[in-house]
């Protein structure tokens, strides 16, 4: 993969709607999913749903497949496997042994060496605040 295609895969990525998009589709496998069913899912208008649509398949992370009336979306597992592999492929030379992928192997998040399950079970638990932002 070219630079030029991972800044535009990344690009692609790099708004909230169209990484919503993309999860959904990733989500649904390689056989994809109806837009209006993506956009349902979402809560996404139709006509935004399109443009983002658009933009993911400029950028080769997505395909779309007429069936009738209904086009049927996918991710392009090749596309992205390219993208991770662009991103990876420098991991670690520079030293001995790779610390992001032997943390990975084990199910720790290198960033705060906490098993991934407990990270997500901690994150969703937020003080309440009050209106003067003072926790109860």
């Amino acid at each position: 993969m070219e630079k030029q295609d991972v800044l535009a895969a990344l690009a692609a990525l790099a708004h909230e709607t169209r990484l919503d998009v993309f999860r959904r589709l990733v989500r649904a496998g390689p056989g994809g999913v109806a837009a209006g069913r993506v956009a349902s899912d979402l809560g996404i208008p139709p006509a935004t749903l399109s443009f983002h649509l658009k933009e993911l398949r400029s950028a080769r992370l997505v395909t779309g497949e007429r069936e009738g009336r209904v086009i049927r979306y996918a991710p392009d597992f090749g596309v992205i496997g390219e993208l991770v592999g662009y991103l990876g492929e420098n991991c670690c030379r520079d030293g001995s042994g790779c610390g992001p992928l032997a943390a990975a192997r084990a199910g720790v998040s290198p960033a705060s060496k906490r098993p991934r399950n407990e990270e997500r079970a901690g994150s969703a638990k937020k003080p309440a605040r009050s209106r003067r932002g003072v926790h109860r």
